[in-house]
């Protein structure tokens, strides 16, 4: 199975994965109806077949209380009527419908979670962590609603039924079609009825049913199930309520789940709305702080008493190796290397005229006392005269 760089499929590959799940499925569902069909005689004597015999344990129970409370119409199947057949195939028929039909009782466990798996993917995590055991207990009110069927509706029903007579000149004779497909009805619509809070469950999570919508149709639903037990069972109070009872209870526990749900629903979305304000604030406190970082910032460097004082520019030196620089800069260092020329010249001029002189005024060839020196230069003029003559 192969699948895109985000885990997404294809349609295609979708319909490949249903594909092994509904395949393992009806294997499922095959392997248990060959069990079934290959033993015949406790599915149909011991399971179908028994709650029109006197001593299966609904019939007994309600007898024995009839006894006690002195109502002998409750006391049901007490005089079991033959089944027959009108064609040649039928037995043969509803062996193998039979079978089936205990296959996917007996493997809707597994069939459901064949499903779920095939759904789980697809949902988020928060949805997983909700929707965990959701196999167990589909699969324990299934199992709930197929016993209840089984045990309280199928012998009322049968009894109803089968000794239900429009004229005395009328004979009934059910055929074991009919009397299976009575069974059979019953006791997955018990099943598929019981279902009702995981219904209820998910349509809440998606917001199609309220509480408000439940309550709303209460006093419906009441009349519903009290028209649909009266007519499954017999002309009695105890039979009605024996019947509508777990199925009102059963409403009731919808509108419990529906309401559970709403509430954490409503939990949920507070408590996002709570972190989106501390979110906000947060990000507006992170916000006010930096503006203030930089208006310190700002005036730490407008500011030289807090800083420190501002050193003045000073222009970059000239790289030593480059370039020197334009016309006036040249210009400039040529002026002041002129100028340290003619100072050591004098220097030197004046050292060599002081070791020629000699040491009294009435000397030979003495210079005149006007200072001046006839034939040098003048030690003022430093740009006069070429140091290598004057040596």
């Amino acid at each position: 199975m192969s699948k895109k760089g985000e885990g997404e499929m294809t349609f295609l590959e979708h319909l490949e994965v249903m594909r092994f799940h509904l395949i393992r499925s009806i294997a499922a569902v095959i392997i248990l109806a060959l069990l079934a069909f290959v033993f015949k005689e406790i599915v149909f004597d011991m399971i179908i077949l028994a709650p029109k015999e006197p001593n299966f344990p609904t019939n007994r129970g309600l007898c024995r209380l009839g006894e006690i409370l002195h109502l002998q119409r409750i006391c049901i199947n007490q005089n079991p009527f033959t089944l027959q057949t009108v064609k040649m195939a039928e037995q043969f028929s509803m062996h193998i419908i039979v079978s089936l039909v205990a296959g996917v009782v007996v493997g809707f466990p597994y069939i459901f979670y064949e499903f779920w798996r095939f759904i789980v993917p697809a949902l988020y995590d928060n949805e997983r962590k909700t929707a965990r055991g959701a196999v167990f207990f589909t699969s324990l009110l299934f199992i709930l609603g197929v016993g209840f069927g089984y045990y309280i509706i199928s012998p009322l029903s049968v009894n109803f039924l089968g000794n239900y007579k429009v004229s005395e000149s009328v004979i009934s004779a059910p055929t074991l079609r009919s009397y299976v497909q009575t069974v059979t009805s019953v006791v997955l619509a018990s099943g598929i009825v019981f279902q009702l809070p995981i219904l209820v469950y998910f349509l809440s999570r998606v917001g199609l049913v309220t509480p408000t919508f439940l309550k709303k149709y209460r006093r419906h639903s009441i009349i519903l199930i009290v028209t649909l037990s009266a007519i499954i069972t017999p002309p009695d109070v105890f039979s009605q309520i024996l019947v509508a009872l777990p199925l009102m209870v059963l409403y009731e526990i919808g509108i419990a789940i529906s309401r559970r749900i709403v509430r954490q629903r409503e939990d949920d979305k507070k408590e996002r709305d709570r972190k989106d304000r501390e979110e906000k604030k947060k990000r507006a406190a992170a916000r006010k702080a930096k503006a203030e970082a930089e208006h310190q910032r700002a005036e730490s460097e407008n500011d030289p008493s807090e800083g420190g004082e501002a050193s003045p520019e000073v222009d970059p030196e000239p790289d030593p190796d480059g370039p020197a620089g334009g016309p006036e800069v040249q210009s400039t260092k040529k002026k002041a290397s002129s100028e340290k020329d003619g100072a050591d010249l004098k220097a030197d001029v004046d050292s060599a005229m002081g070791e020629e002189k000699p040491k009294g005024p009435d000397a030979p060839g003495a210079a005149p006392d006007n200072g001046e020196d006839s034939g040098e230069p003048k030690g003022d003029d430093p740009s006069s005269g070429d140091p290598d003559k004057t040596s």
